[in-house]
């Protein structure tokens, strides 16, 4: 009898611990998974965390009534922390495609690019995909614009990001690297940066959005609303504004 009143009491401890363990997660709080190194989207300026994304996600979580807590990590390891509960959300320019609408409940999108081919100013070989094979690219391995690379026949360097893609070209370790062009553009502005240039255009028009757990349709349909609202008001269009010049969420 002993025993089995003793199992009893650890049963209902056990279960005690974990639903408080559970209950440490504030429903209120939106906790979104950035790099926080990919400017003008996701970067640090003077010790705070802002970007274009992280603007959109802050006006997003203020029309759900949440509050936001960012989680940053590489790039590659952000699907992985979605995956793993880390973070609701990943908010850094994820790309639509069919492989990622099929594995994760993406938002509509709020951001239209389009890919271009950069390497070093002095370079002639390539003007377009079609000179990529037998090249070298810079690319990070889990992107959108590695598959676009690999496609055309690049080798392709593994990098945490464009700030560490433009680093290799501009070191000639590598030919070039495929990107988006509103983060190119962002990077020569800022950097006033002559040695590399757009040599080429991948012909793909891209669009980007939120990415939320396969299961958590809930909430992106929140998001969708969301989006809907500030598209509709105009605060899209002036988060846009204030880092490109122009509106790219259309």
């Amino acid at each position: 009898m002993r025993r089995k009143l003793f199992a009893a009491v650890l049963a209902v401890a056990a279960t005690a611990a974990l639903t408080a363990c559970g209950s440490g997660d504030d429903p209120n709080v939106l906790k979104i998974g950035t790099e926080g190194t990919y400017s003008p989207f996701s970067f640090q300026d003077g010790g705070k965390l802002t970007g274009y994304d992280i603007d959109v996600a802050e006006a997003v979580a203020g029309k759900l009534g949440r509050t936001v807590e960012f989680v940053q990590a590489p790039w590659d390891s952000l699907f992985a922390g979605l995956e793993s509960k880390r973070f609701d959300l990943v908010a850094n320019q994820v790309s639509v495609n069919p492989e990622r609408s099929q594995k994760y409940s993406l938002s509509q999108p709020y951001t239209t690019s389009d890919g271009v081919i950069v390497t070093k100013s002095d370079n002639s070989a390539i003007t377009g995909l079609p000179n990529l094979p037998g090249k070298t690219c810079a690319q990070s391995v889990t992107s959108n614009w590695n598959k676009v690379a690999e496609g055309a026949g690049c080798k392709v360097e593994g990098v945490p990001g464009f700030v560490e893609a433009i680093t290799l070209l501009k070191q000639g370790r590598v030919d070039a690297t495929v990107n988006d062009n509103l983060a190119y553009n962002e990077y020569v502005k800022t950097k006033n940066d002559t040695s590399v240039k757009i040599a080429g255009k991948t012909g793909e028009t891209t669009k980007q959005a939120f990415a939320a757990r396969k299961d958590d349709q809930a909430l992106t349909d929140q998001i969708n609303k969301a989006l809907d609202e500030l598209r509709a008001d105009g605060t899209l269009a002036k988060i846009s504004d204030k880092y490109f010049g122009v509106d790219v969420s259309k």
